[in-house]
């Protein structure tokens, strides 16, 4: 594997890799990398020559009270998983690489970006959309792969791409679980064995409230027993939504009647401990 610092460096090798017909698949990541994101490397590898996976613990989707400066970095560990992974080029960027002096251009993520995760943390996709815009330009994929877990992220950026004519495919990964339920995420590591046990309660929640509405109970009547059992699962979590929306939109649902698989999607977050989570699943 080939670790690149720089834009020039890493535009330089892949076209080379361009002129010979190869086609680029590309992990955006901010590292401390878990099967999760294994699994979207391995997604790349099956579906692409050459896969570029990027390292950049993007301080425009942070807020000022956000984890930024404690979001654990790992670089020479996350250098070790991609060589096990067979990843051609690893391009872990410093700040002013991404955002040089004088950078002054952002995107407006629109109004997907407005509700849920967009309402809650003002300006995160704002500042999702810009990094991940750039990176497309960087790397100039054919193909990109990015989690279900990250629902709202993964409909910005299908949108953005969309919008801006970008020419990359997005492909979305399956969220990869614990054993007990648990979506896998780098904040997994902030909590305690406690609050651990709690967490699962996020994705128990999902499941019950999908089951009650493929049993055709209403769907207002599902969020509030989900809400309920909610507590039940995770007695010291807060909840901070719980809702059912479209899955390409994220405009939250009035009635749910299932068109086709996928269409709809349960979103919940919630705090445990300290540590803010979000999940989701498609019914």
């Amino acid at each position: 594997m080939r670790t690149i610092a720089t834009i020039t460096e890493l535009r330089s090798a892949l076209a080379l890799l361009r002129e010979q017909g190869k086609r680029v698949g590309f992990v955006p990541t901010m590292g401390a990398l878990h099967e999760g994101h294994r699994s979207l490397v391995r997604l790349s590898k099956q579906q692409a020559d050459v896969t570029v996976v990027s390292i950049f613990v993007n301080p425009a989707q942070f807020g000022p009270a956000e984890d930024f400066d404690r979001y654990p970095r790992m670089l020479e560990t996350d250098a070790g998983i991609l060589i096990e992974e067979e990843v051609e080029f690893l391009f872990a960027p410093a700040v002013d690489q991404i955002y040089p002096h004088g950078h002054d251009t952002r995107i407006y993520a629109g109004s997907i970006a407005s509700r849920y995760e967009g309402a809650r943390r003002p300006g995160h996709f704002d500042g999702v959309a810009t990094v991940v815009s750039i990176l497309f330009n960087i790397v100039q994929p054919q193909i990109a792969f990015f989690g279900q877990k990250d629902a709202q992220q993964l409909s910005v950026i299908r949108r953005m791409a969309g919008d801006l004519a970008i020419p990359v495919e997005i492909i979305a990964g399956p969220t990869i679980r614990e054993a007990d339920g648990l979506a896998m995420s780098s904040r997994n590591s902030y909590l305690s064995n406690a609050e651990r046990m709690e967490a699962v309660g996020l994705f128990q929640t999902l499941i019950f409230v999908g089951e009650l509405l493929l049993a055709g109970h209403p769907l207002e009547a599902a969020k509030l027993a989900g809400m309920d059992e909610f507590s039940r699962f995770a007695p010291h979590g807060m909840l901070d939504y719980l809702d059912i929306v479209h899955s390409e939109t994220f405009q939250p649902m009035t009635s749910f009647e299932r068109l086709e698989p996928g269409s709809t999607t349960i979103i919940i977050a919630a705090t445990i401990g300290t540590t803010r989570l979000i999940d989701n699943i498609q019914v």
